[in-house]
């Protein structure tokens, strides 16, 4: 298998700021693979004045080209908790480039529920497949590769492939009588997750960079882009235990009664406690699971403006709203910067959709799957992680909910599609070109995406004017010298 890593790490190195640091990341490729140009995305940063360094190809940059550098730089202002980055073109992230970002807040209001938080907190779940991912969605009637095998920091078992304790991923040791924030971020292309600890209950205390109240459960589902910090409370006995990820879809051959008990799973070891597997091999019933419309806090008046966006699937192709999403040679920024034919133009109105600044956005999110895919309610397996760049957005309500929230609808920046209607609510008031689409990464590929041009006249001057870093519109002028079929 290809991979392209950070800094010849997998998963990439934590990267680690207080809140309001300002960050100056260099990127660089430092070998020439055909085709492999890469913009690094910041997950959940908000961008505000800096959404040249969002990193996402054909909307705010073209992509560093092999042997050259770009220096992103943003502001982490407010913001604090989980975050990730990775690439932002085609299904690259999918082979390797992925990472941790972490900003602490020094007054961190629930600091007095944990006692450790750091590099070795944090837990990255994805899924993996044995080929490249060019090669693995070669065929794009299969609407997405199935995953081989189930990857906890990096490591994990597959079903006919070694299985040496060794092997399997470890969480710890951690120390008895000590509280632990895990940070779980879900780096995964397709798979969401059920996750648990054996005999440890939860307190879910922040989703997608956003404090909760603290909510104790003993399981969770986590989908693609998300991130939870959980507080893991203590047994009664320490020892060894599993730390469960069920995946969906299932790994290739996996059978839940054949099935070696480290295959998707990872060991949470305690100090002292014996370099061996855990005995049991039947997961606990959960009896108290995280529903995202539990959480709280949030806060919202009237909208001043309400979109609907069905999501569909066309043939092999994905629609948000009334469009597929594939990009174009110039980005969408320097489209509205330089003051060329309107993004519209060049892309379509069901492409790129125009808001004003200072507005209330109310989007109703449609899974049509019982239309398209002959399943008549949509089920959780026909969902869709949907991402909205430079915000983060009140869940009005939830896959699963009866009805809207208006009072305190939980707040975060990626949402699951599947069952019914979902409605998010978010305010204008951060003026750039914001993506929005699926982050099922081979979805996305397909065209599962929109932009959002927010108050482009904004965009170009005035306060809220976008500050780009150095060698900005330079990417450009490599990339387009490149011969197409290095493109």
């Amino acid at each position: 298998s290809r991979f392209i890593l950070t800094n010849g790490s997998f998963p990439g190195p934590l990267i680690s700021a207080q809140k309001g640091d300002r960050l100056l990341v260099i990127s660089s490729i430092s070998y020439d693979f055909r085709m492999t140009h890469i913009p690094q995305h910041w997950h959940g940063i908000f961008q505000q004045r800096t959404s040249g360094s969002d990193g996402t190809a054909e909307v705010t940059q073209c992509p560093i080209s092999p042997f050259q550098s770009f220096e992103y730089q943003f502001e982490t202002g407010q913001q604090s908790g989980t975050y990730w980055y990775h690439s932002h073109l085609g299904t690259q992230y999918c082979d390797g480039l992925i990472g941790p970002l972490v900003i602490y807040d020094p007054k961190d209001p629930h600091a007095s529920l944990y006692d450790v938080d750091d590099a070795s907190t944090i837990i990255t779940i994805g899924d993996w497949t044995h080929l490249p991912a060019n090669e693995a969605f070669a065929n794009k009637s299969i609407l997405q590769p199935s995953p081989d095998s189930t990857l906890i920091n990096g490591k994990g078992l597959y079903m006919g492939g070694p299985t040496k304790t060794s092997m399997i991923p470890v969480i710890g040791p951690v120390q008895y009588g000590k509280r632990y924030r895990f940070r779980i971020i879900n780096v995964s292309c397709n798979s969401f997750f059920n996750i648990s600890f054996d005999r440890h209950p939860m307190n879910v205390i922040e989703a997608d960079g956003t404090e909760i109240v603290p909510r104790s459960v003993d399981a969770l589902t986590i989908f693609p882009g998300q991130r939870y910090s959980v507080v893991v409370l203590d047994p009664k006995n320490p020892g060894s235990y599993w730390f469960r990820t069920r995946p969906t879809p299932d790994i290739v051959d996996w059978n839940p009664t054949t099935a070696d008990p480290a295959v998707n799973n990872a060991i949470f070891r305690y100090e002292g406690a014996r370099n061996t597997v855990p005995l049991t091999t039947i997961a606990p019933t959960p009896t108290t699971v995280l529903r995202e419309f539990d959480m709280v806090p949030g806060g919202t008046g009237l909208p001043t403006r309400k979109i609907t966006v069905p999501l569909r699937l066309n043939g092999t192709v994905w629609t948000v709203g009334n469009g597929s999403f594939f990009g174009t040679p110039v980005p969408v920024l320097m489209q509205i910067l330089t003051g060329m034919i309107p993004a519209q133009q060049v892309l379509g109105d069901d492409n790129v959709v125009t808001i004003d600044y200072n507005q209330t956005i109310d989007l109703t999110l449609t899974n049509d799957c019982d239309t398209n895919q002959n399943t008549t309610p949509c089920d959780i397996a026909d969902n869709h992680p949907i991402h909205l760049h430079g915000h983060e957005f009140a869940v009005i309500q939830a896959a699963g909910q009866s009805k809207p929230n208006y009072i305190n609808p939980p707040r975060r920046d990626t949402v699951a599609i599947y069952n019914n209607d979902v409605i998010i609510r978010f305010n204008t008031l951060n003026p750039g070109p914001w993506i929005f689409h699926c982050h099922i990464d081979w979805h996305l590929s397909q065209g599962m995406a929109l932009v959002f041009a927010e108050a482009p006249n904004r965009v170009i001057s005035g306060p809220d004017s976008v500050i780009l870093p150095p060698g900005w519109s330079n990417l450009c002028t490599i990339y387009n010298k490149l011969p197409p079929d290095e493109q």
